[in-house]
């Protein structure tokens, strides 16, 4: 009896030595999960700027595969043994999460319940509520690269499927307008499949990647394109990147109209008519591959129409030496910023309207608390710009007072308006989403 007493205690022990290492596993895992919710919080990275993961409490069983395959890093983290969503802001659709959960407790979706999301109506294969118009990449609600590829390849395999000509063989099979990624793909994979189609660029080959800062990098997996086959790269910048898309047009042998925008795409039986400053076109099928910048955003201040002010920033080095002021506090703005300061002679000021930068990319927040640290970049939080002068700006803080800089150029990068004027001409309807796919 003692023997086996003995043997059941020695037992016992062993299982509660072997479960030590776990619960010393699971209570730095807790520790780990709740430190980076409160740095999420404390970086403005919990609320969400567009698709983002919600999980199912009453079905996570918290096997943690939505953790480890995100690419993002802490979008989700284990806490109390299930999986949280802690920094929604990171998230820019990959939807590795949802595909890699068992049991499905995870649903991509737009918006809030609080913050809607304005979006085009489309189905899964990408067509609006007008018969033939189709809608692909950012304008669409996806911003990734990759995403924005997948995309234009899908919508074009759909396409070609059907057939391709309608009752007036003299139409073209399709125009496309916006050559961004998925304007690219899509031109790319109508061109495989013989259609007759044209590509519509308002600026050039690239869309909005090429408004991006210098250096800035836009893609951290590899990507696979029709005529050139695998881009196997894990890290690329734009300028690479938009030299490989020049490459891949040239040896495909792809027409680009550059420099023509598209200004109205008016339905037409059988058909839509599609106008430039250049002429009107004919086609079967209209896919909109134009982005979500639509227009810049202004401040609506005495001043913003003057030479000096712009909204994009493509060669920092020729500010060498100026003042400039940057108006915005997201990444495309501290990019900016980051980029001006590196010029000898610079003086880079930034003004935000709130009081800290919220939903900065972890590796943006640390490079601009340094600059700022080193005096490279001065920042004014809480304010908001009043008035652009021809040598100086005008600003108030959030009690009131109004302070004036001396300044040469100003960046404004407050975000673009959904082209909703002309969605809504072509008869596209928008949709608002509150937290829902």
């Amino acid at each position: 009896m003692a023997d086996e007493l003995e043997v059941v205690l020695i037992g016992a022990a062993l299982a509660v030595l072997a479960m030590v290492p776990y619960v010393l596993r699971l209570r730095r895992r807790e520790r780990a999960a709740r430190h980076a919710e409160a740095e999420a919080r404390r970086l403005g990275l919990d609320e969400p700027v567009s698709l983002h993961p919600v999980v199912n409490p009453e079905r996570c069983i918290g096997t943690g595969n939505c953790v480890s395959v995100c690419p993002e890093g802490e979008v989700l983290v284990i806490r109390d043994g299930q999986a949280r969503t802690i920094a929604p802001a990171r998230c820019i659709g990959h939807g590795l999460c949802e595909r890699s959960c068992p049991v499905e407790a995870i649903q991509l979706v737009f918006g809030t319940a609080r913050r809607g999301v304005d979006l085009p109506r489309i189905k899964q294969n990408f067509e609006t509520n007008v018969p033939g118009l189709y809608i692909v990449g950012e304008l669409g609600g996806m911003g990734l690269i990759r995403n924005a590829f997948e995309q234009g390849r899908q919508c074009i395999e759909g396409i070609a499927g059907e057939a391709a000509r309608g009752p007036n063989g003299k139409l073209l099979d399709l125009v496309v307008v916006g050559c961004g990624p998925a304007g690219l793909s899509a031109s790319l994979h109508a061109l495989r499949h013989g259609l007759r189609f044209l590509t519509f660029e308002r600026e050039d080959l690239g869309g909005a990647v090429r408004h991006y800062p210098r250096k800035k990098l836009v893609m951290t997996a590899p990507l696979s394109m029709a005529g050139y086959g695998k881009l196997d790269v894990r890290e690329i910048r734009k300028e690479e990147l938009i030299a490989v898309w020049s490459d891949v047009v040239r040896r495909a042998g792809l027409e680009v109209k550059t420099q023509e925008p598209v200004e109205r795409v008016v339905p037409t039986d059988g058909g839509f008519e599609i106008w430039s400053p250049q002429g009107r076109y004919q086609a079967h099928r209209v896919i909109l591959a134009i982005g979500r910048r639509g227009t810049p955003r202004r401040l609506n201040v005495p001043g913003e129409d003057r030479p000096k002010v712009s909204y994009a920033l493509r060669e920092p080095e020729a500010f060498r030496g100026d003042r400039v002021l940057v108006v915005g506090g997201g990444d495309s703005a501290v990019e900016a910023a980051l980029a001006l300061a590196e010029q000898p002679g610079t003086e880079v000021t930034i003004s935000y309207r709130r009081d800290r930068f919220t939903r900065l990319r972890p590796a943006n927040h640390q490079r601009i608390q340094v600059a700022m640290s080193a005096g490279a970049v001065r920042v004014l939080f809480s304010t908001n710009v009043v008035e652009i002068g021809e040598q100086s700006v005008r600003y108030a803080e959030a009690s009131g007072a109004v302070h004036e800089i001396a300044n040469d150029y100003v960046l404004i990068f407050a975000g673009g308006e959904l082209p909703t004027s002309f969605l809504k001409a072509c008869g596209v309807e928008i949709a608002t989403k509150f937290g829902t796919p």
